[in-house]
């Protein structure tokens, strides 16, 4: 429901205007109102209905609509004082730079004014701008009303699709120049990445470590104990280590010893894999890593591979994107 929050009315401290904004949104709606209902009245069949079942209602009116623009120069009157005298007091006030400059940016209230056909209905946006001014004053909240939500569901819901056809064309049209071999892709590897390889190999060096620290660090001994056990688990397994159990007095003996230094050896060798990658000294691999996927541009070995290699992995993620685009997330909210 619609409220006026009396609170921030008074200390507004422009209580005067904002009266004189409810005084002109009610004079509006009675205008745009008797505009609509004598735009009806014009059609001869509505004035033959009228005098046919409603006759008084027609002798009433009919002098009205004769003089319709005398009785819309009123409104119109009303509303050219009350903008002259906001004019006049954005000039006192020194509300903008120049004198000249309120009839420029209230523009709508002039045009509105103008007794001609299809321009009386610009008075709507007059409403629209008091509406604007209040809600922004926080002197009415249109938010909480049922018609801004249905309005502002389907206003989202048209940009969202709109929106969705807009990148989705565009995408395409990337994925076609890309198959067309656009020097786009030969831009993005050799003057955007390919400048930046110290940048980002530091970046994917720190990325690592922190990964390796929070998600390893903790865990060592859950994981070492893990793969203690599938080692142990895999080596039962195997046939020919099975066999030394059958050797006289040594062969158990050997057969555990085997397990548990194969186990062993797994497990440190994970942990120091881990322990580098979580330490500063993961630098020159990700550094070896990184230069290997962006080679220097004048090195031609094996790069119709790699380019190759790229366009795919590059046309698969647009792929991806334009998959998660079409997705309407809108129809989730639909009641």
């Amino acid at each position: 429901m619609l409220r006026i929050n009396r609170e921030n009315l008074k200390s507004s401290h422009q209580m005067f205007w904002f009266l004189v904004d409810f005084l002109m949104l009610g004079l509006l709606i009675i205008n745009l109102a008797f505009i609509i209902w004598d735009s009806i009245y014009n059609f001869i069949a509505v004035q033959n209905l009228l005098k046919d079942y409603l006759p008084a209602v027609q002798t009433a009116y009919n002098p009205v609509h004769e003089r319709f623009i005398f009785y819309d120069m009123i409104f119109v009157s009303i509303f050219l004082t009350e903008f002259v005298i906001r004019w006049g007091y954005s000039v006192k006030a020194k509300v903008y730079d120049r004198w000249y400059f309120y009839p420029f940016i209230h523009w709508y209230d002039l045009v509105g004014c103008i007794p001609i056909g299809s321009f009386r209905f610009l008075r709507v946006l007059r409403i629209i701008s008091i509406g604007y001014r209040l809600q922004q004053y926080k002197i009415i909240d249109f938010t909480n009303t049922k018609i801004y939500r249905f309005l502002a569901f389907y206003f989202d819901a048209f940009m969202e699709e709109l929106s969705d056809r807009i990148v989705i064309k565009v995408l395409t049209g990337v994925q076609h120049e890309i198959e067309q071999g656009s020097p786009l892709f030969d831009r993005i590897q050799n003057d955007i990445l390919y400048p930046r390889r110290e940048m980002l190999s530091d970046w994917i060096s720190d990325r690592v470590a922190q990964a390796a620290q929070q998600g390893y660090m903790p865990n060592r001994g859950a994981l070492r104990a893990y793969l203690e056990h599938r080692v142990d688990n895999a080596l039962k397994q195997n046939l020919e280590l099975s066999r030394l159990k059958y050797l006289p007095v040594v062969g158990p003996t050997i057969q555990d010893t085997l397990e548990n230094a194969v186990g062993d050896i797994v497990a440190n060798v994970i942990h120091q894999i881990l322990n580098d990658l979580a330490s500063s000294t993961n630098h020159a691999f990700i550094e070896d890593i990184v230069n290997v996927l962006l080679p220097d541009p004048n090195t031609t070995e094996e790069e119709d591979s790699n380019q190759e290699a790229l366009i795919t992995l590059i046309y698969e993620i647009i792929d991806a994107i334009k998959g998660q685009v079409r997705v309407k997330h809108w129809r989730k909210n639909l009641p």
